[in-house]
């Protein structure tokens, strides 16, 4: 995939380039801003910007990917680029975009590199960018066809219809389309972006998995105040909790995400924790809705007093499965009682729970309770191919995941 010419050179600058991208990032950021404000109208969240996060993963990505082309030059990271191309299409990134950003980044690493980007450096980091920019456009534009969407068109007006206190930190938001029609159905795991008006006009979209299985005909998310509210970051779940009610609109993209669960006879393990079970609760309404017949394991772990979320929809579902068992960790532990439901004190752990022989298992939460999760997984001989996870907003670990690989 890189060329002879360029595989030298960004071998020899990969280190350099690396131990720089930080900045290199941040000072991207700052000049594409200053260029193009409109930016920050819908499409970037303000949370993930202030908060670095964005920044970390975009600066990962890039590191990642020139490593990757750099020690397996003939295979791409698959992974790593459908995550990127998912969320890109949330929020209705389009292919002319890359060409602004191409510009931002390269004036960066030069305003960073100096001297040091020579013609050829220059030309060679180049080409890593559009190899992988182009996979994204590609990619990106497969997404919208499949959605029967033009190139960045993803959003559509949406009403509150119903809102419900989950527990005190998490409301519950059904939204139907406001011109009475109906959309595709989501598949199980996937999420929309949710964009809102702030107080100075500009919109500020943020991403919100579906926390039960629809036709189209309505959307449910599941949304958790962060805390503090205060900034930009939790600025959109702070607003759906306080200043939107029912009959209120917002604008909903349509459903995207490549962490979904594929027909399979194959056992389930779910495993969440907190907020993280939305995408499961999500995954767990499909099957239920659908009469599945898959043996499915839940686990959960909640560390805040009081009712689990979704904690109803869960045991409706759970107890319209042939086969399913529950078992909490930690406050919610006194949710479900009775049956195949287990409850537990402390933190999650796995290794006195009896695991179905060739599941398959799927991760959501804080990165520190998936990163133990899954190594608690690995180290009882499951497969890394067999364990999926969720990351909610940039992700930080895929492009470790990617760069080790390498």
């Amino acid at each position: 995939m890189l060329s002879d010419q360029s595989r030298p050179v960004i071998a020899a600058t990969l280190p350099v380039v690396g131990e720089n991208l930080g900045e290199i990032i941040r000072r991207f950021y700052t000049h594409l801003f200053e260029a193009h404000p409109e930016l920050l109208d819908g499409v970037f969240n303000r949370g993930n910007q202030a908060g670095g996060r964005q920044q970390k993963a975009l600066a990962g990505s890039i590191a990642a990917f020139a490593g990757h082309l750099l020690n397996k030059a003939d295979e791409l990271p698959d992974q790593l680029l459908a995550r990127i191309s998912h969320k890109h299409a949330s929020p209705g990134i389009r292919p002319e975009q890359y060409g602004v950003v191409h510009e931002h980044l390269m004036w960066a690493v030069v305003d960073v590199l100096g001297e040091a980007v020579t013609p050829e450096v220059a030309a060679a980091w180049d080409e890593v960018y559009w190899l992988m920019a182009n996979v994204l456009i590609n990619q990106e534009r497969d997404l919208y066809r499949t959605a029967g969407l033009a190139a960045g068109e993803v959003w559509r007006e949406w009403t509150i219809t119903r809102k419900t206190a989950e527990t005190e930190g998490a409301v519950t938001l059904v939204l139907e389309p406001s011109d009475g029609g109906t959309a595709a159905a989501s598949l199980p795991g996937q999420y929309v972006s949710v964009r809102i008006p702030r107080q100075d006009g500009l919109l500020q979209p943020s991403q919100y998995s579906l926390s039960r299985a629809d036709d189209g005909s309505f959307r449910q998310i599941t949304v958790k105040r962060e805390r503090p509210a205060a900034g930009p970051q939790g600025e959109v779940s702070a607003a759906l909790h306080d200043r939107f009610t029912v009959g209120d609109r917002v604008q909903v993209s349509a459903p995207f995400g490549e962490v979904v669960l594929q027909p399979s006879d194959r056992p389930l393990v779910l495993a969440s924790a907190g907020v993280g079970v939305t995408p499961h609760a999500g995954m767990l309404s499909h099957l239920a809705r659908t009469g599945s017949q898959r043996s499915v394991t839940f686990l959960h772990v909640d560390r805040n007093p009081g009712p689990a979320i979704l904690q109803r929809q869960l045991k409706e579902d759970l107890a319209g499965l042939a086969s399913a068992r529950f078992v909490a960790w930690d406050s919610t532990s006194g949710a479900f009682r009775g049956g195949s439901h287990d409850r537990r004190p402390g933190r999650m752990n796995l290794d006195p729970v009896a695991l179905p022989a060739g599941a398959e298992y799927f991760l959501c939460g804080p990165l520190s309770f998936m990163q133990g999760i899954r190594t608690s997984l690995l180290r009882r001989g499951v497969s890394p191919r067999d364990i999926h996870y969720e990351v909610f907003g940039p992700d930080l670990w895929i492009a470790d995941d990617v760069a080790q690989a390498a």
